[in-house]
């Protein structure tokens, strides 16, 4: 009776009531938040700055920017058909297009169109202000420029939607780039210098693209590299990807050959079998072979083997044998040594090994252990068959010819330092293993220059400076018929330059030309070409250098400061006393960070200029 009592209908009423007024108040607040403007469309919070990439000479090739996601609640949206007109002009959609995303039932919330530029992102935060768009969210997002392209795509790689590296040095500096958050701490990312030198980067990649042209090639890779740093200089692999429409471009134009292409070498490993033997002492300067166009010899079970050569060469000393690049020879000498010791003298040289480059997923190649060798891959392996290198591997093992007999590693990684220039890291020559001996390798080279000047290599002499130089043909695997294709092959050349003081290492491999397909015919003249643009970008001396006049009078340009009109303009290079006028207009917000010279900014060269808009301007 008592608990009857005390639950009244009359209590019951005021709790109902009660009960009532807080769901209401619930559900009130819960859809004015759904349906008010969001405040922070136009001032992303990005935790951590994403530090930039350049090239040796401090040009910018990749950098940070903030872009913007179009993210939209269905049920909040409450006149469909007046935000399809809204947003059909600044995001160049269809209306038909926005209403079929808005109408659709699966899920209430989805993005309807990523990565907006600053012009789009501005309207639209206008018109989301003045209270007609509703369910209308922007999302700041950090993202990538890379304001040169393709240039170097494979080595930068490319930025994935949620700000983590994909590919390239973006991937493998990924915390160096972008260091994890500490805590509720941001930590500015580092930036990377790298050893590429643009300026030879874009000359060798124009010559790379013309090689594929004319030579219908399906692939090129090309690398320059200094011999005594092992600093790479330019690192070519066509086809390549524009990285500000990386998602557009052809899978294949995505691949990292140089890294992680796998193919046999042919005749250009040579003097890495002739040095090896050489070194060993089963062969000398002056000891003669004959060769008579095929080296031919029977295995235990009574079976011939036949090696051909490209000619009949005759009496031949190793010399020769490079400079004519015969296969008779090098199969007899390399007969002559212990299978053992010659597959650790080559294994020294870097092959069957990654080389360490600081990009992901590098091959190792493939190089099997003498204990598995037949009677023939001796003298196969010595010709290069039989075994599969990376072109990586091909130019850091060239490294001991130029450097007495030392292997240096390759790099890509100049420096490292911090947003306000303090440096972290700065690369210094590691030497790998004393492969050869010093007067072996400058035999080798003397062998090869050899070859430039009267042996198949001499369509890649550039005439003033001496050159040592390999070519190289090799049949590709025909992996149907389980043998060698009879038309395809990958064509190469080696370049070692200047031959009496190497400075560069020079490499390509073009593979599956069509027509010509020997390397003394189409890669060595590429050698050529591309020796010659590397040697008048670093100075390199030239027998025939050519002697200018000059006045000795240098105009200057007058620095003016610097004005914005309707467009935004190019700043980058510009010191900050040019730019100290811009911060007295009133129609925009000028940000100046940092000292010294304009390294970034946002929003990028060619966007509109309009009312109200923030520039910001980093300097380093």
């Amino acid at each position: 009776m008592e608990i009857a009592a005390f639950i009244s209908r009359k209590r019951l009423i005021v709790l109902g009531i009660l009960f009532s007024l807080f769901l209401f108040a619930i559900l009130f607040n819960y859809a004015r938040h759904m349906l008010s403007p969001q405040d922070d469309d136009s001032t992303p919070r990005i935790s951590v700055e994403r530090g930039s990439i350049l090239d040796r000479n401090g040009k910018i090739l990749a950098v940070q920017t903030t872009l913007y996601n179009i993210a939209i609640t269905r049920t909040a949206v409450t006149d469909k058909a007046t935000c399809a007109n809204l947003l059909s002009p600044v995001t160049n959609m269809g209306e038909s297009e926005i209403l079929a995303r808005l109408n659709e039932t699966e899920g209430d919330f989805f993005y309807l169109k990523k990565k907006i530029s600053e012009s789009e992102k501005t309207a639209i935060a206008d018109t989301i202000k003045q209270g007609r768009l509703k369910g209308i969210r922007l999302e700041p997002v950090m993202s990538r420029t890379y304001p040169e392209n393709q240039l170097a795509s494979h080595i930068i790689g490319f930025l994935g939607d949620d700000g983590s590296g994909l590919s390239g040095v973006e991937y493998s500096f990924q915390d160096i780039l972008s260091p994890p958050a500490d805590g509720t701490k941001s930590v500015p990312g580092y930036n990377v210098m790298l050893t590429i030198d643009g300026n030879i980067q874009y000359e060798l990649e124009k010559i790379a693209r013309d090689t594929m042209t004319s030579t219908q090639a399906e692939a090129v890779m090309m690398i320059a590299a200094d011999s005594r740093t092992g600093e790479i200089l330019a690192y070519i692999s066509e086809p390549s990807a524009n990285l500000n429409q990386y998602g557009q471009g052809p899978e294949e134009a995505r691949v990292d050959m140089p890294a992680l292409y796998a193919y046999e070498p042919g005749s250009v490993f040579k003097i890495f079998s002739i040095a090896s033997l050489l070194d060993l002492g089963v062969v000398k300067d002056s000891d003669i072979f004959f060769c008579d166009g095929v080296y031919t010899f029977t295995t235990a079970r009574g079976e011939t083997i036949n090696i051909k050569c490209l000619d009949k060469h005759g009496w031949v000393t190793p010399r020769e044998i490079i400079k004519y690049s015969c296969n008779d020879g090098t199969s007899q000498i390399a007969e002559k040594a212990d299978s053992a010791i010659f597959e650790g003298k080559l294994r020294n040289f870097g092959f069957g090994s990654k080389t360490g480059i600081e990009l992901p997923g590098e091959t190792t190649g493939i190089f099997s252990s003498s204990d598995t060798w037949s009677l023939r891959s001796k003298p196969t392996i010595a010709i290069g068959q039989e075994l599969s290198v990376s072109a990586l591997q091909m130019v850091e093992a060239a490294t001991a010819l130029a450097n007495g007999g030392k292997t240096v590693k390759l790099t890509i990684l100049s420096k490292i330092y911090t947003k306000d220039g303090l440096p972290v890291y700065t690369h210094q020559r590691k030497e790998l293993a004393q492969v050869i001996r010093s007067d072996t390798a400058s035999t080798m080279l003397s062998y090869m220059q050899t070859t430039s000047e009267s042996g198949t290599g001499t369509r890649a002499s550039v005439g003033d400076v001496p050159m040592a130089v390999k070519t190289g043909t090799a049949q590709m695997l025909n992996k149907e018929k389980n043998g060698y294709s009879s038309t395809d092959f990958i064509s190469s050349c080696i370049g070692i330059f200047p031959a009496n003081d190497p400075q560069v290492i020079l490499y390509i491999a073009i593979i599956k030309p069509v027509g010509e397909t020997y390397g003394g015919r189409i890669a060595a003249p590429v050698i050529s070409t591309a020796a010659n643009a590397i040697i008048d970008e670093l100075g390199l001396g030239r027998a025939k250098a050519t002697s200018v006049r000059h006045t000795g009078i240098i105009p200057i340009e007058q620095n003016r400061p610097v004005e914005i009109g309707t467009v935004m303009p190019d700043l980058t290079g510009l010191s900050k006393r040019m730019l100290t006028d811009l911060l007295a207009r009133t129609d925009i917000t000028v940000i100046i960070e940092g000292d010294g010279y304009v390294a970034s900014q946002n929003p990028l060269p060619g966007t509109a200029i309009e009312q109200g808009m923030t520039i910001e301007l980093h300097l380093q």
